[in-house]
């Protein structure tokens, strides 16, 4: 069984990612004719981002689950490697980059409209044998330093040496896990975990024409390669987990696949970073596959927060909470990591002392306003200063638990303990910078804390209804009278 409060502990996770790296650029646009110059639509770029890809994908991901990730790869002394190390900082892996003077970042540019990939043009060069043996050499000095490899095998050349990196790594007593690109899994022999999609699994020889062929399938293969597990994953299928004796398999958790880009390097990100923290190999498996159904979900090489995961993992188990918090410093290092994402964030505050009807469909029509609702919540002191010394009736934690319970909500995070000039959100939503702020009631555009900051930012303020004859203070009212 697993407590989603243990996702507290992934920030004790300490993971050092090797392999192909790669940055990834997304040019995205609308497409409403044919070019007349050949039969291929146009489209019309709105927008361009640029995000780090491949093995760089994995450690970004180990990042924004809280664990210390540390990235070793190749890049070129060319621009784009200096990008890729600039959004190393911004997604906070440790990078371990080496830059070769003669030879080219790998990078990968995607054209989307409509949330469909159109085309992908790829840049690249092969490494050469001296390069991957400077990246093998560095791996032995630093591989100490770190509770868990990730291998990220993209089949460009910087792995030449990886089974003397793996005998390294297992000779310090350190758990490999591998995404594979080679179809002799011998090559990664020692693995403590191998992680193959379909294709490449019967690219390397195994047979899935039903369950029992591919379980001894997967394992011979295991066998010959000298490999302990298995984690095939398989689409709409879902996972299996495969050992030489036990064997689980976890079905698929997601109902609308907008993008696979990248579904396999949050797979393997989420299996590490979990295991770095203590959960066992069922435990990780079965958190990562319900991993992989929410980034599907999501547009691009997308990555899941422990939230989105908490709260995934609460609704499997039929749980009403997750019984994860994260700090206020996590959180707000969450909600910029979805920003970073495109992700749409909405802001309201309150004090929420007695949750009612009013308040759970104001908080769902907030969130219907984006993609994540971040609620601001006065500490008990604020409450106690605005609404007289009655106040609250329910303290801080109790109050936090019950809106962290609600679907609608993704972070809550309190303010107001200082003194009076903290009773409202201003500094927080300041700090946050919300595409949406919103408030309730009689409130007018132009008396809602924080409205002029947000707009002069490009948000929106927008004033929802409240459900009339529903307040915390009428309930208070009935009740002793």
């Amino acid at each position: 069984m697993i407590d989603p409060a243990q996702l507290a502990n992934l920030q004790s996770a300490s993971v050092l990612v090797v392999g192909d790296v790669m940055l990834d650029r997304y040019f995205i646009g609308d497409t409403h004719r044919i070019s007349p110059e050949a039969p291929v639509p146009i489209v019309r770029v709105g927008s361009a981002e640029d995000r780090a890809g491949g093995a760089a994908n994995v450690a970004r991901n180990i990042a924004h689950l809280d664990g210390q990730a540390a990235l070793l790869g190749l890049v070129g002394k060319d621009q784009d490697g200096q990008l890729l190390s600039q959004l190393l900082i911004k997604e906070h892996v440790e990078s371990e980059l080496l830059t070769l003077e003669h030879a080219r970042t790998i990078s990968k540019t995607r054209i989307i409209s409509r949330h469909q990939q159109m085309i992908r043009l790829d840049m690249e060069d092969v490494f050469s044998e001296s390069h991957a043996r400077a990246l093998a050499d560095r791996f032995n000095a630093l591989v100490a330093s770190y509770d868990t490899v990730v291998i990220s095998d993209y089949a460009k050349g910087s792995l030449a040496f990886v089974q003397e990196i793996i005998q390294c790594a297992k000779s310090a007593g350190k758990t490999v896990l591998v995404d594979p690109k080679s179809s002799d899994f011998s090559r990664y022999r020692g693995a403590s975990v191998i992680t193959p999609n379909l294709l490449e699994f019967r690219a390397a020889g195994g047979v899935d024409s039903n369950e029992d062929v591919m379980l001894a399938s997967a394992r011979e293969l295991l066998r010959t390669a000298g490999i302990e597990t298995m984690l095939l994953t398989r689409s709409e299928q879902g996972m299996s987990l495969i050992t030489p004796t036990e064997h689980h398999h976890f079905p698929a958790q997601v109902l609308e696949v907008s993008d696979v880009t990248g579904a396999g390097d949050t797979v393997i990100a989420t299996l590490g970073t979990l295991l770095s923290a203590g959960f066992t190999l069922h435990q990780a498996a079965w958190l990562a596959n319900l991993a992989a159904g929410i980034v599907v979900a999501k547009l691009g090489a997308a990555t899941v927060s422990p939230e989105e995961l908490a709260a995934r993992a609460s609704q499997q188990l039929s749980s009403k909470t997750s019984g994860y918090f994260p700090t206020t410093a996590q959180s707000l290092q969450h909600i910029d990591y979805a920003r970073a994402q495109g992700e749409r964030i909405v802001f309201t505050n309150g004090c929420f002392d007695i949750l009612h009807a009013g308040h759970v469909r104001y908080l769902a029509q907030a969130r219907a306003l984006g993609d994540r609702l971040v609620v601001g919540l006065n500490s008990d002191a604020s409450v106690k200063r605005l609404k007289g010394d009655t106040r609250p009736v329910n303290p801080l934690e109790d109050r936090l638990e019950v809106l962290e319970a609600l679907a609608c909500v993704d972070w809550v995070i309190p303010f107001g303990d200082d003194d009076s000039d903290s009773d409202t959100p201003e500094q927080l939503i300041r700090t946050i910078k919300p595409d949406v702020l919103v408030k309730g009631g009689d409130y007018t555009v132009d008396t809602i804390v924080g409205a002029e900051f947000v707009q002069r930012n490009g948000g929106e303020v927008t004033v929802l209804p409240l459900l009339q004859g529903r307040s915390t203070s009428g309930i208070i009212s009935k009740v002793r009278s």
